[in-house]
C-alpha cells in the first residue's frame, strides 16, 4: 500500500501521556488509514470513508 502523502494526526481522544493513542490519515482519496502511535511500523488499518464515518459516529454516541 502506498502511504506516501498520508498526513497523520493524533486522535483528539488520545491523552498527552503517550499511552493508548491512535493516528488517523484521512487525506488520501477513497481511504482512511489508522495506526498505533506507539508502533507506527507495526501495521496500518485501512477503511473506506463511509465505514470510518459510521465507526466514528457510533463511538461518539456511546463514549
Amino acid at each position: 500500500m502506498d502511504l506516501i502523502g498520508a498526513k497523520w494526526r493524533k486522535s483528539t481522544r488520545s491523552g498527552s501521556g503517550g499511552g493508548d493513542c491512535v493516528e488517523v490519515a484521512d487525506n488520501l482519496p477513497g481511504r482512511v488509514l489508522v495506526r498505533d502511535t506507539k508502533d507506527r511500523d507495526g501495521g496500518t488499518l485501512t477503511f473506506e470513508p463511509a465505514a470510518w464515518s459510521a465507526f466514528v459516529g457510533y463511538a461518539k454516541s456511546v463514549g
